[in-house]
């Protein structure tokens, strides 16, 4: 993004509507909360919450070999994946550092759909187009700009999409469709994902129509959610955030760059790498030795300070394992406190202590996320 005004996504004046606590969040002008973080989470996890996730990205690959081409630089094994499916993948530079993650979906065997997280629009271009074919078999295309992007996440998602854009237009979980015909006249497309952990879907249609759209999703009974609820909501489930839990080396600014720079291997995301095939990268993936540090969730057993990024985790007896990356309380959970990070020499079920203030160390247990 540039230096100047953050941008408006098509759904500002909704926000503004809803009284919204607007944020310049990577350029864009968003909603940190509308009420309160916690009630929006929790609103997420019993009902059903509504993001404009605007800011993130679309891009579209088109050629005959574009499974094959795209599998050359992701940790999925593309390939495999069937249309009308979506899968979560990494993609690595030529040292085997993470540069993003993305959803994508297979919509047939000679096209896929991208989301690039926001910050990484430019740079994900600048990547994917530098490995190409020569030969123009692949073809990239960047709808970013004309595409807004909304997820509805929660237990009622199904039954508020069907009210709005009829039940023909639910998808099942990782999967994608074109939206069908509905009362509004809604076009675009939607895919059984999100970053919530619950049940729901992204829906991406034309700016000129996410208006409407938002405002009868919202008459159906879902609850607007600002970027707070998201990132507590993200945590509780485990799922990494872009240049918060991991960051490519490039981009990376003061000590935290080199703790930042990480593989697949380190991350031990439980899905999206897959070694039997060969990808940029791969080599550092594979090179790794049993102790080395890797991302770890944390819960805490008793009261104290709350797990923050940055936060140092030590044995109980005082020897260094590593650093959260994120930390919050967990609404979920009654507000105890949570984390991720990087911790070597550790195991599921370990007690340990984060260093959570100059003058009080708090016990918590290693857990594998997601917490809840």
């Amino acid at each position: 993004m540039s230096d100047g005004a953050p941008v408006r996504t098509a759904l500002y004046d909704e926000h503004v509507a809803l009284d919204a606590n607007l944020v310049d969040f990577h350029g864009f002008e968003l909603p940190i909360w509308y009420s309160n973080i916690k009630a929006e989470h929790l609103a997420t996890r019993s009902t059903a919450g509504l993001f404009d996730v605007s800011h993130m990205g679309s891009f579209r690959f088109q050629g005959a070999n574009v499974k094959s081409w795209l599998e050359s630089i992701a940790t999925q094994r593309v390939t495999a994946i069937q249309a009308p499916r979506c899968a979560y993948t990494h993609f690595l530079d030529k040292d085997g550092h993470l540069i993003d993650d993305m959803i994508f979906a297979v919509v047939s065997d000679e096209e896929i759909l991208g989301v690039p997280n926001a910050s990484m629009i430019g740079v994900m271009w600048d990547w994917f187009s530098s490995h190409l074919p020569d030969d123009g078999s692949v073809v990239l295309e960047n709808l970013s700009d004309e595409t807004s992007i909304m997820a509805l996440q929660g237990p009622q998602a199904k039954t508020i999409l069907s009210s709005v854009l009829g039940e023909s237009n639910h998808v099942g979980r990782f999967k994608w469709q074109i939206i069908g015909s509905n009362d509004l006249g809604i076009k675009g497309w939607i895919q059984g994902t999100g970053y919530t952990g619950e049940a729901g879907y992204e829906i991406f249609v034309p700016n000129s129509d996410a208006p409407l759209l938002w405002r009868h999703l919202i008459q159906a009974g879902s609850t607007p959610i600002g970027l707070g609820a998201r990132d507590t909501l993200r945590l509780e489930k485990g799922f990494l955030l872009s240049g918060v839990d991991f960051c490519w080396p490039p981009l990376a600014e003061g000590e935290d760059g080199s703790f930042l720079a990480r593989d697949s291997w380190e991350t031990n995301v439980p899905f999206g790498l897959d070694l039997e095939h060969d990808f940029i990268g791969k080599h550092r993936v594979v090179g790794h030795n049993p102790d080395d540090a890797r991302w770890w969730g944390i819960r805490y057993v008793e009261k104290g300070p709350l797990p923050r990024p940055g936060k140092d985790v030590t044995s109980l007896d005082g020897s260094p394992l590593g650093t959260l990356t994120s930390g919050a309380p967990a609404p979920s959970l009654d507000n105890i406190g949570i984390g991720i990070g990087y911790l070597r020499n550790v195991s599921e079920g370990d007690e340990v202590l984060v260093v959570a203030s100059p003058r009080k160390s708090v016990k918590a247990v290693v857990v594998r996320p997601p917490f809840v």
